[in-house]
């Protein structure tokens, strides 16, 4: 598990390279403010390959939050993150490991007959129940179970220091809204338990959609709900605090629904999720941060918003918008490839825009 020692040595090691706010706070970390996605690419060798030697490059250089999930190419992320770990001369106490459960994975490659080998891995085992399978996705507190198991496996390690419910708005098809409230309060206590055991850190939310629509919106979650069914699952843990302290949804220049949307209630009025999480003293982390590679390109973010914004590539200035949005503790980039590594890094050179001229953007 990352250590404050560990991480603030870290930061110590790298700072020099960087603009002041570069390296954040995370439950008593040094964070750096941009992390690695595995999320794109096929489950291939030579995918791993490549994964390999960006995330080994990335952790000597600089960024110590890895991303991952176990259904991201199908096992195979969290395996090639777990060897990188082994592979680079950096301490693995120095580095915040996040993982996600909450999807079926396959493991190695798409089977042949995937209703198949879901049935006779998960379901004839009783690992799952297929009344609570919503287009792949289950949050029961059992099935978590395993896949915390199987994650800490693929990835080598002892514990992870992030653990994500993986989209739970997908059950939202299917379920009331109460009832996924009710579901994430059985899924946190589960994950209070395995935090009580050492087994992981701190735990989240990673979502696509749930926190960055309206209120009124199929795929809506309210984030305080979601706060105080966590505070609720640590009091029937028997913790004194409760563990939940991230989420992670997408935030870019063309998807600033996170900054704009107030659909939570916060203690003077509805909030966006941003505006709720800081005050709440919640950690974001952004993914789709370059919108997987759309916002790489010239011209794809509005000339008015990049004058504004410092980098000397697209890509960097699409990461600095991000990670200058308030709350955000780092933005993920999907990166496979040394270059595009070297290229991330160094973003964290310039320094992001502050809170009033971010807003200025929006003005």
């Amino acid at each position: 598990m990352a250590t404050k020692e560990a991480t603030w040595d870290y930061r110590d090691r790298f700072g020099e390279r960087f603009a002041r706010t570069y390296f954040r706070a995370f439950s008593g970390l040094a964070v750096s403010s941009i992390g690695v996605g595995t999320y794109l690419g096929e489950p291939t060798d030579s995918a791993d390959d490549r994964y390999r030697e960006a995330l080994v490059e990335a952790l000597e250089s600089g960024i110590n939050v890895l991303d991952t999930a176990i259904n991201y190419r199908a096992q195979r992320s969290e395996r090639v993150v777990g060897e990188a770990l082994r592979g680079s001369e950096i301490d693995r106490e120095a580095v915040l490991v996040a993982t996600k459960g909450g999807f079926v994975p396959f493991d190695g490659s798409r089977p042949a007959d995937p209703g198949r080998f879901v049935r006779e891995e998960y379901v004839e085992t009783g690992l799952l129940d297929p009344d609570e399978l919503v287009r792949g996705n289950c949050i029961a507190p059992d099935f978590l179970d395993d896949q915390l198991d199987r994650s800490l496996s693929n990835l080598g390690l002892d514990a992870v220091d992030l653990y994500y419910v993986h989209n739970p708005e997908t059950q939202l098809e299917e379920r009331s809204r109460e009832w996924v409230y009710d579901r994430l309060e059985d899924a946190f206590t589960r994950l209070e338990e395995r935090a009580s055991r050492g087994d992981l850190r701190n735990y989240g939310v990673a979502s696509w959609e749930c926190f960055r629509v309206p209120a009124d919106h199929d795929s809506y979650l309210s984030l305080p709900e979601v706060v105080r069914r966590a505070r609720a699952a640590a009091k029937r843990a028997g913790n004194a605090a409760t563990g939940f302290r991230a989420v992670q949804l997408p935030f870019n220049v063309h998807m600033a629904d996170a900054f704009t949307v107030a659909a939570h209630e916060g203690a003077d009025g509805p909030q966006s999720a941003l505006a709720f999480a800081q005050d709440s003293g919640l950690n974001v982390f952004t993914s789709a941060s370059i919108l997987q590679g759309d916002l790489a390109a010239e011209e794809s973010m509005p000339e008015s918003v990049a004058a504004r914004i410092e980098g000397d590539t697209p890509a960097q200035r699409a990461i600095n918008f991000a990670r200058s949005a308030p709350g955000v503790t780092a933005s993920l980039v999907g990166s496979s490839s040394v270059e595009h590594v070297r290229e991330n890094v160094a973003s964290g050179t310039f320094e992001p825009l502050g809170a009033s001229a971010f807003d200025a953007v929006f003005e």
